[in-house]
């Protein structure tokens, strides 16, 4: 994700892996990465926080910040160390239940609280490690899928290019709202808010690296949303839609697409989709408004959950939630096409991220 705050989901040589700390995972688990193969060697993990199902290195700061996906929600530090992990600081209530992702903008932390549907935000001592108490923006509405929609159910939470606006995605509003944060007192404020198709359950945004254009990921339905970014009016705009579908995906598997991410050329963006257990890609060749689905390939695993890629775009990252491990792929320079080369056990993985 892109931003002012310059945090960083690729790079370097050091790798994060999240977990569910409740369905077996270590918590977070550093990786050395092989620059010519990709491959990660665990080096140590720690369980101080639980459930740290998303994560974010901030090359700002040098921490890896992480949410702590519980009832009571909170976000903890980290310092990476020659063999691992060192807490920055005490951990920190978000003031919202259940946050499923964390970005940095406008030197604040934020998190997407998806069970309280809120979106709160919080401040940063001056080593960067997140202090309280936190600003919490709630959402309001609901949406036609009773077992899914019934509230708000925030879901992602990240700042525009420049770094002006906050956008945040909401699963059971079927909308993405736009705020402005108050520079003095961290507050969240809205500006905007965009509706999308009603029942498709918008769960990622990604932008485009060059282009103002922003793409929707949909978890109720298996769509790509396009749509035209204003960033001088804070204007998110949909133009079209574009099916995320596997043609050899048996029938009665029902498709839950999960991560989104564009190639840093701008030429490729790759989906994740949990059920079929497949990754998609997009060819932006006939433009950043004209993604054009061009292949399908298994994830190497079971429940994809996320998807990352390195800074070079050469590689794509896995999380696979349900068989347990993190498996990477070489991506075709011609085609964007993933191969798989290789993986590594890690129970109940939900995110990777580089640093």
């Amino acid at each position: 994700m892109s931003g002012a705050d310059s945090t960083d989901h690729s790079g370097g040589h050091r790798a994060y892996i999240g977990s569910f700390t409740s369905g077996g995972g270590r918590g977070i688990t550093a990786a050395a990465v092989d620059p010519a193969t990709g491959a990660l060697t665990p080096l140590a993990a720690t369980g101080s926080l639980a459930d740290p199902s998303y994560l974010a290195f901030s090359r700002t700061t040098g921490l890896l910040y992480a949410v702590s996906e519980a009832e009571q929600g909170a976000v903890a530090a980290f310092r990476p160390t020659a063999d691992g992990l060192a807490p920055a600081g005490p951990q920190v209530r978000v003031g919202g239940s259940g946050p499923t992702h964390l970005s940095l903008a406008g030197g604040r932390l934020l998190t997407a609280n998806y069970t309280s549907g809120s979106v709160s935000s919080l401040p940063l001592a001056a080593d960067g490690s997140p202090s309280g108490p936190a600003s919490v923006l709630a959402h309001r509405g609901s949406g036609v899928d009773a077992d899914r929609q019934e509230a708000p159910h925030a879901h992602q939470v990240l700042p525009d290019p420049a770094g002006r606006w906050v956008l945040s995605v909401d699963l059971g509003t079927d909308s993405v709202r736009v705020c402005a944060l108050d520079p003095a007192a961290g507050a969240l404020r809205p500006h905007s808010e965009v509706a999308l198709r009603a029942g498709t359950g918008p769960r990622h945004l990604v932008f485009h690296p060059a282009d103002p254009v922003a793409y929707v990921l949909h978890e109720l339905e298996p769509q790509l949303t396009v749509c035209r970014w204003n960033a001088a009016s804070g204007q998110l705009e949909p133009v079209s839609e574009v099916p995320v579908a596997s043609s050899g995906a048996p029938g009665a598997v029902r498709a839950y697409p999960s991560a989104l991410v564009a190639s840093p050329d701008g030429r490729f963006l790759w989906a994740s989709v949990r059920g079929t257990d497949v990754l998609v890609t997009f060819s932006l060749a006939g433009g950043a408004e004209e993604p054009r689905l061009t292949s399908t390939v298994g994830c190497g695993g079971s429940w994809p959950r996320d998807l990352a890629v390195d800074p070079s775009g050469r590689r794509l990252y896995a999380a696979n939630e349900r068989s347990g491990d993190v498996t990477w792929f070489d991506v075709d320079p011609l085609t964007g096409r993933p191969h798989r080369s290789g993986s590594v056990p890690a129970p109940a993985a939900t995110c990777v991220v580089f640093g």
